[in-house]
């Protein structure tokens, strides 16, 4: 064969053996540009999550994720540490959605007035005590005066600390309070570094599954410890389908961990970290059954707005009824 065709020939060859990689590469860049086209068409909904709740098991359940879908909305999630944390992220526009706490909430909206409050679950007032080590010579709040006490700063358990001491005649400058994350707390609590630690389910079911630990007292009487679900105003405002959406969806989910408990831990222990047992008596003392507030929640949220208000650890009066989101809107 002469060198020229032989040449063109290997050429066409090459061309030929090409062609399929080519049409490959074409159909991904269509794939991708196609891909790309549907996710700037869609809106997202950023929902910030703790290690423990019902969001945790919505995450993993995927109940969400096609109810959005339909309106055109997809889902991106975040984890944070503890309701402080995940507050200060929606106030600055980082997440959409999230739950924490009765306390957290307060702080927030005194650093910002983009909070809304959109649903609450029902008090659950044992989810959340004060522990101190079996054989301390502490028997009651009252012996709190002058002793080192370990809570994370902001949270739910620093109402309960308030109020426990105001009812027995204490005040936080009657103790040192000392501000950790709960690892950390823990960590102080079992090495003896604090005297007692202020704490909230289920890191609280952990503790007494060590067997260390007496319950000096709990929220019964004291606190309701309601767990609430925080929007921001500019989202509720533009994207209340989604929103409404977002709370059918937790009320599904609480719904089945009411009458699951068991399963739910187990789904949930994985993600926590936390042996499904330990997780479980967490579980049961915890409150199902998501709502809008009413005017008694609301006045008992105002209620601790104004304790830290008045205590100096929040700089302004808060009006909580104000940042409630109405039905409907």
């Amino acid at each position: 064969m002469p060198a020229r065709i032989r040449a063109h020939s290997q050429a066409h060859s090459a061309v030929n053996s090409l062609l399929p990689r080519l049409w490959l590469a074409l159909a991904a860049l269509i794939f991708v540009s196609l891909t790309l086209a549907a996710h700037a068409d869609e809106k997202v909904v950023r929902i910030g999550y703790q290690k423990y709740g019902t969001l945790v098991l919505l995450k993993g359940r995927g109940n969400l994720e096609p109810k959005l879908k339909a309106l055109g909305y997809r889902v991106q999630w975040s984890e944070f540490p503890s309701g402080p944390p995940l507050l200060e992220a929606l106030n600055a526009g980082a997440i959409d959605f999230g739950s924490a706490g009765e306390t957290p909430p307060i702080f927030a909206q005194a650093a910002s007035d983009a909070l809304a409050y959109v649903a609450h679950e029902p008090a659950a007032p044992k989810g959340e005590a004060i522990l101190v080590p079996k054989a301390s010579p502490i028997q009651s709040v009252a012996d709190l005066r002058g002793k080192k006490v370990a809570l994370n700063k902001g949270s739910n358990v620093h109402y309960l600390l308030v109020r426990a001491l105001e009812s027995a005649g204490l005040t936080l400058a009657d103790i040192t309070p000392v501000y950790l994350a709960p690892a950390d707390g823990r960590a102080a609590f079992e090495r003896g570094a604090v005297d007692a630690w202020v704490i909230w389910d289920p890191f609280f079911a952990a503790a007494e599954a060590g067997g260390n630990t007496r319950v000096l007292a709990d929220g019964t009487g004291l606190v309701p410890n309601h767990q609430f679900y925080l929007s921001s105003r500019d989202f509720t405002a533009k994207n209340g389908a989604a929103l409404d959406a977002v709370v059918a969806a937790v009320a599904e989910v609480d719904a089945w961990a009411k009458e699951n408990t068991d399963a739910a831990a187990k789904e949930l222990s994985p993600t926590v970290g936390i042996p499904a047992p330990i997780l479980a008596a967490a579980l049961r003392r915890q409150t199902y059954g998501i709502r809008p507030l009413d005017a008694a929640v609301t006045a008992e949220q105002q209620r601790i707005a104004d304790t830290f208000h008045g205590l100096g650890l929040v700089p302004k009066a808060i009006d909580v009824a104000g940042a409630v989101r109405k039905p409907g809107s």
